[in-house]
């Protein structure tokens, strides 16, 4: 009879508000584990944005590169020297450095990431990039990230509105404000270590910035020729590159910006960390539960064993509670994990998003975490004698 479940569940329901309490419990480790993973991605997704929307089929970076965040400029002229290989048909230079945005209505400096091309052609594929590319050829004239966080004003609530907005961009090493105008919109959305973006003419860029050099370039997007292999293109032009530069596929270019907020930085540790605490607290609770169950029980499990039913079948039924309760707990989980997703997403402009993904990893680690909890609790069951009992 092991797939007989009504035992397992009369016992879990026979005390409806413990019953009751035990699926909560469960739901709130369920929304932790949503929670931690939902921001774990979001890290990572975030971090990736951009590299997602490049126009490339490789990339030129430089030997030092750690993230896209970490200045890391090598020599453009180690860019436009891959031209003369038969299988390449276009390279783009990419300027990236932080700046100070001031906000026009309260004059408070903020962090903003400021990415410098030649608007010749687009390197983004970001919507809104191909329409605006004419404006930001006039220097001066710069695009506003529509998602930025709310610290840098209502730019793009004004510039929709068909307000002139103009506004003073400070480098890092300047004290006097560079005035620009905003031309355009795009929408890329901050990470956790950009809060802001604006997408500008390298002229211009390069008039924000007066100690960059021209020549100095942080990213090189390369787009083969059709039918090219990338991996056999990348083979070839690396035995050729200068010892100060790399290059990479898309996908590697990803990863590595993965693995540095995973592997390099506290926040991507505290975050695998707090994913794991998430799955102990989860078996400390369940087994609690079970524990508890099997102990208000231990009589009528004693009954059936003198009744000559075996250790398999009293197990079964701790195991199939487990079920129960996974599956019943994760579910007021899962509801509010969207609606958690969804204020998360608007508060700070992260792609905190549900997908199927997390929903099936958070219902196996869920299903995980009650099973083990029913084989540590069991200990008591295995060893239940009737002559002791009665």
């Amino acid at each position: 009879m092991i797939l007989n479940i009504p035992l397992a569940w009369l016992q879990l329901a026979r005390q409806k508000i413990r019953f009751l309490v035990a699926l909560a419990g469960i739901a709130f480790v369920a929304v932790l584990m949503f929670m931690q993973i939902g921001f774990q991605d979001a890290l990572y997704d975030s971090a990736t944005q951009l590299h997602k929307n490049l126009e490339g089929d490789l990339f030129l970076i430089s030997a030092q590169y750690k993230s896209l965040t970490s200045n890391q400029s090598f020599d453009r002229s180690s860019l436009y020297q891959l031209l003369s290989f038969p299988s390449i048909e276009s390279v783009s230079p990419l300027y990236v450095q932080f700046a100070k945005f001031k906000n026009p209505n309260n004059g408070l400096k903020y962090p903003v990431y400021v990415l410098g091309f030649d608007p010749v052609r687009t390197v983004f594929k970001l919507a809104n990039i191909q329409e605006n590319i004419d404006r930001i050829r006039i220097p001066n004239i710069i695009l506003f990230d529509r998602d930025s966080r709310p610290e840098f004003g209502g730019i793009a609530k004004d510039f929709e509105q068909g307000k002139t907005v103009k506004v003073e961009i400070y480098s890092y090493s300047g004290f006097v404000g560079y005035k620009v105008k905003i031309g355009g919109l795009f929408k890329l959305g901050p990470s956790f270590g950009v809060d802001g973006n604006l997408i500008v003419s390298y002229s211009t860029f390069l008039r924000i910035f007066q100690d960059r050099s021209v020549q100095k370039i942080d990213i090189g997007l390369i787009k083969l020729k059709p039918n090219a292999n990338p991996e056999k293109v990348l083979a070839d032009l690396s035995i050729n590159l200068p010892n100060d530069v790399k290059l990479i596929t898309k996908k590697d270019f990803i990863a590595l910006e993965k693995s540095y907020w995973s592997l390099r930085t506290p926040i991507g540790f505290v975050f695998n960390l707090m994913v794991l605490m998430g799955f102990v607290v989860g078996v400390i609770v369940v087994y609690q539960i079970l524990y508890s169950n099997i102990s208000n029980h231990l009589t009528e499990y004693a009954t059936l064993k003198a009744m000559g039913f075996k250790n398999k079948y009293l197990l079964s039924v701790v195991f199939k509670q487990a079920l129960i309760l996974a599956s019943l707990g994760y579910v007021p989980g899962f509801i509010i994990s969207i609606g958690l997703y969804d204020i998360s997403k608007n508060a700070t402009k992260l792609p905190v998003i549900m997908s199927s993904d997390k929903a099936i990893l958070v219902l196996i680690s869920a299903t995980l975490m009650c099973l083990t909890s029913a084989f540590l609790s069991t200990n008591k069951l295995r060893k239940v004698d009737p002559a002791d009992i009665f």
